[in-house]
């Protein structure tokens, strides 16, 4: 199984840059970076973050999908 995340299709809902997505949660923008790429599975904490700050449900920005 793989972690899919949703977060740069809600960052982009949101207009914001990566930079500003950053600034938000408090992480670099090559985090915010890596984790669109899929290369990058937040902690439990970051996940929260982002799900707040996007203003969306955290099993709509994450999810499992089998192999």
């Amino acid at each position: 199984m793989q972690v899919v995340n949703k977060v740069l299709e809600y960052r982009k809902k949101q207009q914001w840059t990566q930079e500003t997505l950053s600034k938000k949660v408090q992480v670099s923008r090559k985090t915010i970076v890596t984790l669109e790429k899929g290369n990058y599975t937040p902690s439990l904490l970051l996940a929260l973050q982002l799900a707040k700050v996007l203003e969306v449900d955290i099993n709509k920005l994450f999810y499992l999908e089998e192999d």
